[in-house]
């Protein structure tokens, strides 16, 4: 007759059998028990292999030249009448150059809304609209001003934070037509 407990996995197993317990002698272990023992060594050291190997390669990745680069500044301060390395790359880098044509930005810009008149916003070559909107606001002037300060759904400056009145202006004379 098999046993309910033959058919567990060995470290699940009772350490005696139940229809032979018997006293256990000291110092005496059993068979059973010296496996489950084995076992149990056998999985700590694979533990332990594990946990040594991530120490080393923790090790590895930490040496002082990784550590140093971590901690470098990401950027310097500049006072206004010293010299100081590297304005000239971040000068260039934003593109503080000739004024934008009214073309380019309303095929950057404008184009999201008035390309399509969402939200009630003047269609690119609609001279009928933009001349009645004109004619409302005082000329292009007017359309100026609204379009700095902001007009119904359109937020100040339209979304170009970074255009000047001068490139804005352009921009509406492109649309517009007048």
């Amino acid at each position: 007759m098999v046993s309910s407990f033959e058919a567990l996995p060995l470290y699940l197993r009772p350490l005696a059998r139940p229809e032979t317990v018997t006293a256990p002698r000291p110092g005496v272990i059993s068979h059973d028990e010296g496996e489950r023992v084995n076992l149990i060594r056998k999985i700590l050291a694979a533990q332990a292999a594990v946990l040594a190997l991530w120490a080393v390669s923790v090790q590895a990745a930490t040496n002082d030249d990784a550590i140093a680069k971590r901690l470098e500044p990401v950027g310097k301060v500049c006072v206004q009448g010293k010299e100081c390395e590297g304005v000239g790359a971040v000068a260039a880098a934003g593109g503080g150059g000739a004024p934008r044509s009214g073309e380019e930005i309303v095929g950057k810009v404008c184009t999201n809304c008035h390309g399509s008149g969402l939200l009630g916003a003047p269609k690119v070559g609609d001279k009928a609209d933009w001349g009645k909107r004109a004619k409302e606001q005082g000329g292009l002037d007017g359309l100026l001003a609204k379009a700095i300060s902001g007009i119904n759904a359109m937020p100040p400056k339209g979304t170009c934070a970074d255009c000047s009145d001068d490139e804005l202006k352009a921009a509406i004379h492109h649309m517009s037509g007048l």
